[in-house]
């Protein structure tokens, strides 16, 4: 048998010419499409109180830098209303989830800022009175934007701060 025919050919080998070719594809490729990664998105299964969701892959997601009054086990004033607003929200969206510096809380949650659209989640509930800012740093990208929110809220008396 020749040396070129196929039958004698190692089926593992690559021909000189297309070996390089690969070299020179892999990098151009890893530079398109591992640099430029998407940001997180999800659809929203759940939403289990004012502050947290569960998204499509079954992932908990606590909203970061706000605390919502508590729906279980006991309701507490605006908890319903800090739920339904959620509800409105973001149930059965599409989300985009911003990471701060920490990936999960102590309860294996998701740290997130959660956006609809345009719309930071986060600060649409503390705008509208049904959430109180919390600083848990690290995570603290966008506490002085919230901590304005909170104050335009009190000022204005909307939801847990009406007069």
């Amino acid at each position: 048998m020749s040396k070129n025919c196929p039958a004698t050919r190692r089926p593992w080998t690559v021909h000189p010419n297309r070996r390089t070719w690969l070299l020179a594809i892999i990098p151009l490729l890893l530079l398109l499409y591992g640099c430029q990664s998407p940001p997180d998105t999800a659809r929203v299964a759940r939403v289990i109180d004012g502050d947290t969701i569960v998204i499509s892959n079954g992932s908990s997601v606590r909203y970061i830098g706000i605390d919502t009054p508590e729906v279980h086990p006991k309701v507490e004033a605006f908890g319903l209303e800090a739920w339904q607003a959620n509800r409105e929200l973001v149930e059965g969206k599409v989300v985009r989830l911003e990471r701060d510096v920490s990936d999960t809380d102590r309860y294996d949650r998701l740290l997130r800022y959660v956006y609809v659209d345009d719309t930071l989640v986060n600060a649409e509930l503390v705008r509208r009175g049904l959430a109180r800012v919390r600083a848990y740093p690290p995570d603290t990208k966008y506490h002085d934007y919230l901590e304005g929110l909170e104050t335009e809220a009190r000022q204005a008396g909307r939801g847990m701060w009406e007069k």
